[in-house]
């Protein structure tokens, strides 16, 4: 079988259950991973001739992809940010709104001119010359002191991302599933960023007491409502872990209530919290800030024109 044979193969048996435009994604994906050519070399070698074993592992894809079964836990990467991320049903699959996430962090923090001194005692003339500036590729050369808490990190895109924008930051990134924490380590060593995982059940304030005290609160949190599941692609309800995407009907902001009340106690003076959200309840979401006394909050839109994500200032 040749390349081109196989590519055709491939996309037919896709075009039963998604729509072309993502058939041909997943497609080319599946092929640049099994050839590890790009597709142009593909184009210029499609009568290369693929082995047996590679065939046998193309058959192996398609039976997983026409069960529903993610492209992304199929191959066992995702990219987020310009990184290749290992995931499997442990981790929610990174998503290109979370993505706006971290970038709206990386500007406000530029946009706030955090001067942080090193600890090697920057002198107020080189302080001053470390304004972040969103020109800057690093974004911050002399924030050692500058402290981020992720939480709820999955595969650890958010803490990783951000680590490779603020290079100098010290950020933890917690999570209760202890093989979630294994995999957001292993992205962590691949892509070369040093961060503080922990395990910890956030939902348990009797634990509030190991994480210190941080510039910077996200969260990336369960926040779709049981009774929406029934709007869900079979892909995310039959694969992805629903310990990281649903909260009951009846409490479905548990976890902005502890990020609240976790702010309070740990976030330092005009601190910044940001937060994804169900885009149908931004502003309950907002509301539930303002009840708790942190007035300077805003809603803002992804790429895709859904209220998806909150900033929120002490």
């Amino acid at each position: 079988m040749t390349i081109h044979q196989a590519y055709q193969q491939l996309l037919f048996q896709l075009f039963e259950i998604y729509d072309d435009s993502e058939a041909h994604t997943i497609a080319d994906w599946v092929m640049e991973h099994i050839t590890e050519w790009k597709r142009i070399d593909r184009i210029v070698n499609k009568e290369f001739s693929l082995s047996a074993q590679k065939q046998e592992r193309l058959e192996k894809y398609t039976k997983e992809l026409r069960a529903h079964r993610p492209v992304q836990y199929v191959l066992g990467e995702a990219w987020f940010a310009g990184m290749k991320f290992y995931v499997n049903e442990k981790v929610l699959i990174p998503r290109p709104e979370t993505e706006e996430l971290v970038e709206w962090i990386v500007k406000e923090v530029a946009s706030s001119e955090w001067r942080v001194a090193s600890k090697n005692k920057v002198g107020s003339e080189q302080l001053a010359a470390s304004t972040i500036t969103t020109n800057d590729p690093q974004l911050i050369t002399h924030n050692s002191q500058l402290s981020i808490i992720d939480i709820g990190t999955g595969s650890g895109c958010i803490p990783i991302a951000l680590k490779k924008k603020l290079p100098q930051a010290e950020i933890t990134a917690i999570d209760v599933c202890s093989e979630a924490l294994s995999i957001a380590v292993e992205n962590a060593v691949s892509n070369e960023t040093e961060i503080d995982f922990k395990l910890l059940d956030f939902l348990d304030r009797n634990k509030w007491n190991e994480p210190g005290q941080f510039d910077i609160i996200v969260s990336n949190p369960p926040y779709v409502k049981s009774s929406e599941a029934n709007e869900m692609r079979r892909g995310v309800l039959d694969f992805e872990p629903s310990l990281a995407l649903f909260v009951p009907d009846d409490d479905a902001l548990i976890f902005y209530k502890q990020i609240a009340d976790f702010a309070l106690t740990h976030l330092k003076p005009c601190g910044m919290i940001f937060m994804e959200i169900n885009e149908a309840l931004g502003n309950e979401t907002v509301a539930l800030f303002k009840e708790k006394k942190i007035t300077n909050v805003e809603l803002k839109k992804d790429i895709q024109g859904k209220n998806r994500m909150v900033k929120a200032v002490l």
